[in-house]
C-alpha cells in the first residue's frame, strides 16, 4: 500500500488527474511467424486474414469521436506488403493523426517510408527476462526490436514497449525492465496480463492477480515519473481498474469496447475512474450526437472508398446502439 500511495503521488505530480481508454486497431489476424507460445495466432493455420481498408477507417472514426486514443495500429508480422501497408496507415492517419505502429521489428528503410504517418514505434518485447523471452518468442528475438528503437530515436519518433505479465517472469525481473527503459529511453509501456488461449501451453495457466500487475505498474511509475503507462484489462477483469490507476497507470486497454459498448462493464470502468480520483475522458457508454456521414465526407478519400466507409460505419453504429 505504501508503494501504491507513493506511485499515485508521483503520477499526480506529473500528469493531470485524468484517464482514458486506448484501443488497438488490429489490421489482421495473420502472422508470418505464428509461434509465440502465448498467442492466439499460434493456434491458427497459415492463412492470410486481413481487414478491409473501409473497416479500419470506420473504426478509426468511431475511436476519434468517442474520445478513444489509438493505442497502436497493430497486427501480425508481414500481413501486408510494404506498399499496401503505407497506403492503409496514410488513410487511417487522415482520421486520427499519426499512429503508434506495432507491426514487428521495422528496419530503417521501412521507418523512413512510414515516417509521415508515424507517432512512434512499439517493440513487442513481451518478456523482459532474456531466457524467458527466447522460450516464449522463439522466432521474435529482442535484438531487431532494440535496433528499431535506436533507429526511431534517430528520427525523433517516440518509443514504446510491451510486457505480458504471467508468462513466467518474477518481480525480481523489474531490474531488467528498468535497465531496458533507461537504455532505450522508452516513452510508453504497455503492461498486459496473460489471457490464457486454448491450444497454447498456457491454456491452463491462471491470469496474474491485480496486485501483481499493480506492483509492476507502481514500481515503473516511481522509477520513471514521466513515462506513459497503459494497463491492459479484459472484460471479466474490470474490477481491477481502480487499483491499476492508483498504481500509476495513465490509461486502460484490451477491453472489447465495440462489443461491450454501454454494457455494465463499460459503466463500471467509467465509475472506477471516479473511484481512483480520475476524470474519464471520452465515453464507453454514450454515442455523441453528430452527423456521422459528415465525418466521412470531410476526409480526403476517393468517392468509392467513402461509400464503402459509410456502409461499414453504419454497421458499427448499429452494433453500438443495440448492445
Amino acid at each position: 500500500m505504501d508503494a501504491l500511495e507513493q506511485a499515485n503521488k508521483v503520477f499526480l505530480q506529473n500528469f493531470p488527474a485524468e484517464t482514458w481508454f486506448e484501443r488497438a486497431i488490429l489490421f489482421s489476424w495473420y502472422c508470418k511467424i505464428r509461434n509465440c507460445k502465448f498467442c492466439y495466432m499460434s493456434t491458427q493455420p497459415d492463412k492470410t486474414a486481413v481487414r478491409s481498408k473501409e473497416s479500419l477507417i470506420a473504426e478509426a472514426i468511431i475511436c476519434k469521436n468517442l474520445g478513444w486514443e489509438i493505442g497502436a495500429f497493430s497486427g501480425g508480422i508481414d500481413a501486408y506488403s510494404q506498399a499496401n501497408f503505407k497506403e492503409i496507415i496514410k488513410n487511417v492517419s487522415k482520421v486520427c493523426g499519426k499512429l503508434w505502429l506495432n507491426v514487428g521489428a521495422l528496419g530503417e528503410k521501412e521507418i523512413k517510408e512510414y515516417l509521415p504517418y508515424t507517432k512512434g514505434v512499439v517493440a513487442s518485447i513481451e518478456a523482459i527476462n532474456p531466457k524467458l523471452h527466447d522460450f516464449v518468442c522463439p522466432s521474435k528475438p529482442a535484438a531487431p526490436y532494440e535496433n528499431m528503437l535506436d533507429i526511431a530515436g534517430k528520427y525523433n519518433l517516440k518509443k514504446a514497449m510491451t510486457m505480458i505479465l504471467g508468462l513466467g517472469e518474477t518481480i525480481e525481473d523489474f531490474e531488467l525492465l528498468k535497465d531496458f527503459i533507461e537504455k532505450h529511453k522508452i516513452d510508453k509501456i504497455y503492461f498486459y496480463s496473460l489471457n490464457p488461449q486454448k491450444g497454447t501451453i498456457f491454456e491452463s495457466r491462471e491470469m496474474p492477480s491485480a496486485e501483481y500487475q499493480a506492483e509492476w505498474i507502481a514500481r515503473t511509475r516511481i522509477a520513471f515519473p514521466k513515462i506513459e503507462i497503459l494497463a491492459g484489462i479484459w472484460l471479466n477483469k474490470v474490477d481491477r481498474v481502480p487499483l491499476l490507476l492508483k498504481a500509476g497507470a495513465n490509461s486502460i486497454s484490451k477491453f472489447p469496447a465495440l462489443k461491450a459498448f454501454g454494457s455494465k462493464e463499460a459503466k463500471a470502468i467509467e465509475q472506477s475512474a471516479k473511484e481512483a480520483g480520475r476524470k474519464f475522458k471520452g465515453s464507453l457508454t454514450k454515442l455523441p450526437k453528430i452527423n456521422w456521414k459528415d465525418e466521412v465526407e470531410k476526409l480526403e478519400l476517393d468517392e468509392i472508398l467513402k461509400e464503402k466507409v459509410n456502409k461499414k460505419l453504419n454497421s458499427y453504429l448499429s452494433m453500438l446502439t443495440h448492445t
